[in-house]
């Protein structure tokens, strides 16, 4: 019997995005395209049993930073195994182009530092095979993925590439300077770009210790690139910034995107410094009334803690800039671990001073042992202070420090400890979900890509099914529908992707089929899968029947497909008509 359709899922609970809680369906697949949702008489070329699962719209994470693996790997790991099926990259100001050639170590060094991907991967794995953005826009179309990846133009790479050192050195930007500027944004937004990024925080620095060239950018560099945007008629501004004053900050954001008639989204955090406010819910408010006022600002925010990672084979840890540690840091790592159960190498360690590293902002962390706890497996984000490491230290008698040095030697060495850096003032979650309900927010902020040795977050999605929806004992939890339409469609609409993020006739057939009971998020662990064996964090996922691209089953069970269906998109999109 011939096939109506490419494929038809079977009989799953198919949450389609809008926030219903969903109903028992069918969903049918023609050339790349939901062709129909409800009772299906036709057949598929591939059929999929849903039944007892639930089927939702493949997953939009709208803060990647995937600019260099995307041009030498295909499996956007971690992303693709938790049911993302469409990134976007780009954000923060950073990225690869444009770029000259003799300005690569600059970029490199500048993600080295504001993003923590080591220095030897980006050296081995960019293969530069352009100088302008639209260039490397045109070397990722020939790429084949295992979903869509969508780029942003970067502030600090264009800086760089206008002003040359000068721009590294944050010099103000002439007349000239912006007129040229401007100029490369409307070529990048022509070429597909699907908006502009920027950073101005204090947090972003490149691994020589220097803040990111577009740190303090003066407001008339910034509104020349409002006016590039204003002239191609599309596109979406991200940015992250310290928020110091709240209400001068958000004023600047009111007039960046009144200039630009272009949406806007901000990293916003709960904290006391840096790119985080204890005054979130007043931003959140403010961001919710923009749209009475212009083009909408959202504030990005993560559905958990950002939590820092501390061991042994990551970036940081409780020891890492001790006299004594540092001795011992070009070590093979079983030796060091030796060296380290060594009765008077540990004492000798816990009797030095600890001085952060400048060049590392997040190094601060390493000594936060109030806020530091043993993560666990399976990992538990939400455990109150009394399991601090300083709490356990107090009712054992111990040093914090002495027990964190115990804890971090277990596993052979490879025992990680967590840091909770925001979203954490209270010892609860409750922060993440007021901000996730706000009206003015939208998830982003996983940072999927980065980080390698210092934060996991990118598993974000799973934890929002996992724990929000199902597991949560500590206070109120999401509806499956809030879950699921903050992760499809909220995303996608907030950057422009209309034509994704809903199961409806005439969207994108990207979709996942989960087995809601039996899905589950391990806790992270370290791999050497990054060019010239480059280290990173990792978390796996089990529970994932099938993550479908453009209507090919791109994961099986938690197994890679042979299928490739992911490419590049070149700005907005509109959903098609039902055929």
């Amino acid at each position: 019997m011939n096939s109506t359709y490419d494929m038809v899922v079977r009989g799953g609970q198919v949450v389609d995005g809008q926030g219903g809680e969903g109903r028992i369906a069918d969903v049918a697949i023609k050339d790349g395209r939901v062709a129909a949702v409800g009772v299906v008489s036709g057949h598929g070329r591939e059929e999929i049993d849903a039944r007892g699962q639930v089927v939702t719209p493949g997953f939009v994470d709208i803060h990647t930073h995937f600019d260099g693996q995307v041009t030498w790997e295909q499996r956007l790991v971690p992303s693709s195994s938790h049911g993302v099926t469409t990134v976007v990259m780009g954000n923060c100001g950073v990225g690869f182009a444009p770029c000259r050639a003799d300005e690569h170590d600059l970029l490199i060094r500048l993600m080295e530092g504001v993003e923590d991907i080591p220095h030897p991967v980006l050296v081995d794995g960019l293969p530069w095979r352009w100088e302008t953005y639209p260039e490397y826009l045109d070397f990722l179309s020939d790429r084949q993925f295992d979903m869509d990846v969508c780029s942003q133009m970067p502030h600090a790479a264009l800086r760089v590439y206008v002003m040359g050192q000068r721009g590294a050195d944050r010099a103000p930007a002439t007349a000239a300077d912006c007129r040229q500027m401007a100029a490369l944004v409307r070529e990048g937004m022509a070429a597909g770009a699907l908006g502009l990024s920027t950073s101005r925080t204090f947090f972003h620095r490149s691994s020589d210790g220097k803040s990111t060239p577009s740190f303090e950018a003066a407001e008339d560099e910034l509104m020349a690139l409002a006016d590039a945007l204003k002239d191609a008629g599309r596109g979406v501004m991200q940015l992250i910034t310290d928020f110091e004053p709240e209400e001068e900050t958000f004023a600047l954001l009111q007039r960046l995107t009144r200039r630009a008639g272009r949406p806007l989204s901000v990293s916003l955090l709960e904290g006391g410094y840096g790119p985080m406010t204890l005054r979130w819910h007043e931003v959140l408010d403010w961001a919710a009334r923009s749209d009475e006022a212009g083009p909408p600002i959202r504030a990005q925010v993560l559905s958990r803690a950002i939590g820092v990672m501390l061991g042994h084979d990551l970036t940081l840890n409780t020891f890492y800039t001790t006299p004594t540690y540092m001795s011992l840091s070009d070590l093979p790592f079983d030796e060091k671990i030796r060296t380290l159960r060594r009765p008077e190498v540990r004492e000798r360690i816990l009797s030095e001073a600890a001085d952060p590293d400048p060049t590392i902002v997040l190094g601060r962390l390493a000594r936060e042992f109030h806020h530091m706890f043993q993560l666990g497996d399976p990992p538990d984000y939400e455990q109150p202070f009394s399991q601090s490491i300083e709490e356990r230290a107090r009712r054992l008698g111990v040093r914090p420090e002495a027990l964190a040095y115990d804890l971090m030697l277990e596993d052979d060495g490879r025992a990680m400890l967590y840091v909770t850096l925001c979203n954490y003032e209270h010892g609860s979650l409750d922060t993440s979900l007021a901000m996730m309900r706000h009206p003015g927010a939208v998830l982003g902020l996983g940072d999927a890509g980065a980080h390698c040795g210092t934060i996991c977050d990118g598993s974000f999605p799973t934890f929002m099914l996992t724990y929000w929806v199902r597991d949560r004992s500590r206070g109120e939890r999401l509806s499956l529908g809030e879950a699921v339409r903050m992760l499809s469609r909220d995303t996608a609409r907030a950057v422009g992707l209309n034509d994704r993020g809903i199961l409806a006739p005439g969207y994108k057939a990207d979709m996942n089929v989960i087995d809601l009971e039996q899905l589950h998020l391990y806790a992270p662990e370290v791999t050497r899968d990054l060019p010239s064996a480059g280290r990173r964090l990792v978390q796996r996922s089990a529970g994932y029947t099938a993550t479908v691209v453009s209507g090919q089953v791109v994961h099986r069970n938690g197994q890679l497909t042979d299928a490739l269906p992911g490419r590049l998109v070149r700005g907005p999109q509109t959903v098609r008509a039902a055929a």
